[in-house]
């Protein structure tokens, strides 16, 4: 996208399908997953998939051989039957989307090839699970909305911080009441990934850093605006609305590339045109604001921010502190574990210790896709949940190119966000 405001592709369009806000999955007793991609991510979560009782790995895949294969042994070495391996060439993931074995189908691969196999997921008959973000373009973002109601399959952002601790804490209180009426809220994904972006390991070649070269916007806004949009009912009762992006200029990744990479490195190719930091106010039809920020190309240390304001008192993380009316009066930060008896949700409950990685998280969101779909609930979020936590990926760039205008945030759900619903805040299931 260019200066011009971002046309919304789907304007004019008619819904094809019903919607898929609130649908449940079928019951099943054992889910059956496919996995697309074992790089960091996929070998890091595929334990999480075979350790839960009644699911099972049929199929993995990746171009790279020998990363399937380690795959493949992964599954085995869980004590489940050896899966089909995909290994020959970059759309095998093609053949993996037509078996008549799987139930879902879990992406874990490089963002610009998110799509189209989120795409062969759902034309296949498989409900898919996204790593962020779900796509790269507007376009992408309806035709997921529109596949997914035509295929009446999910597909779902896999947004792992809406199952942070602290997140669902949050999240309870403002359900409960106890930040008042919401006025505004704040997140991020500022973390310092130089040092990986540059690395020859690391990553499966350059692909996250040549992101750098192509757009200005927030590349990877779903960090931070999904658990804000869950404390804010964001499609279940308010909906984002319009988004204005302002970025810095890109000069962090260029200087540590004079710092530490070879000159003869094929990085030198490379112009960085990515702001350094974007700043972006996401303006809801309730009148909330929700700021988002990105920087992962100057020196910080990690953080997503996670702050909610309302008339009763406001939460701010990094570290984590409150301030609340009437129990705070003294305009002092308060400590917010003095909350977790009453407000810490039930997953962290019945799991105080959860395993793996992103403490316990990234398992606790597996944990309860499985459980949805084994128990025929619906997901605990939904198609236009990742769209809309996507959509500022596009319509930033879009802003920033036209000086901070605002961009319209498409209603990604035709109306529906207008009817109240359950989201992450769940309950426990009988």
């Amino acid at each position: 996208p260019g200066a011009a405001p971002v046309a919304d592709p789907a304007a004019g369009r008619r819904r094809l399908g019903a919607t898929m806000a609130g649908v449940p999955f079928e019951r099943r007793s054992t889910v059956r997953v496919g996995i697309v991609g074992y790089g960091n991510r996929g070998a890091g979560m595929i334990g999480h998939f075979l350790s839960l009782p009644g699911v099972r790995v049929n199929a993995v895949c990746d171009p790279v051989r020998d990363k399937a294969e380690k795959a493949a042994a992964a599954v085995a070495a869980a004590g489940q039957p050896a899966p089909a391996v995909y290994a020959n060439g970059e759309n095998d993931f093609e053949k993996l989307c037509a078996r008549t074995d799987l139930d879902l189908v879990y992406v874990a691969t490089p963002w610009e090839t998110h799509f189209p196999i989120a795409r062969a997921a759902m034309l296949g008959g498989k409900h898919v699970g996204v790593e962020c973000p779900v796509a790269m373009r507007l376009d992408e973002l309806w035709e997921l909305v529109d596949l997914s109601e035509q295929t009446r399959r999910h597909c779902m952002q896999l947004e792992n911080c809406c199952y942070g601790r602290n997140e669902m804490r949050v999240l309870r209180m403002a359900h409960a009441g106890r930040f008042g009426r919401l006025l505004h809220g704040a997140g991020a994904y500022n973390h310092d990934l130089r040092a990986l972006m540059f690395s020859p390991t690391y990553y499966e070649g350059p692909w996250r850093r040549r992101w750098h070269t192509q757009l200005k916007g927030d590349l990877y806004p779903n960090h931070g605006f999904g658990p804000v949009a869950m404390y804010m009912d964001i499609n279940r009762g308010d909906r984002a609305v319009s988004i204005s992006s302002f970025g810095t200029p890109a000069l962090g990744l260029a200087e540590y590339r004079r710092e530490h990479v070879p000159s003869g490195d094929p990085s030198w190719k490379e112009t960085y045109v990515g702001s350094d930091r974007t700043i972006s106010l996401v303006q809801t039809a309730l009148g909330r604001v929700i700021r988002l920020e990105h920087d992962v190309s100057t020196p910080h240390p990690y953080s997503r921010v996670n702050s909610l304001g309302g008339t009763r008192g406001v939460f701010e993380d990094y570290p984590a502190r409150i301030y609340l009316e009437p129990d705070h009066t003294d305009d002092q930060w308060a400590d917010f574990s003095a909350y977790a008896a009453e407000f810490d949700h039930w997953l962290w409950k019945e799991h105080a210790d959860p395993p793996g990685a992103h403490g316990g998280m990234d398992y606790l969101m597996v944990y309860r896709l499985m459980q949805c779909m084994r128990l025929g609930l619906p997901p605990d979020f939904d198609v236009y949940d990742a769209a809309t936590w996507t959509a500022p990926v596009p319509l930033s760039h879009a802003s920033i190119n036209a000086q901070g205008a605002p961009q319209e945030i498409p209603d990604f759900t035709r109306g529906a966000w207008q009817r109240a619903r359950s989201g992450v805040d769940s309950v426990k299931p009988a």
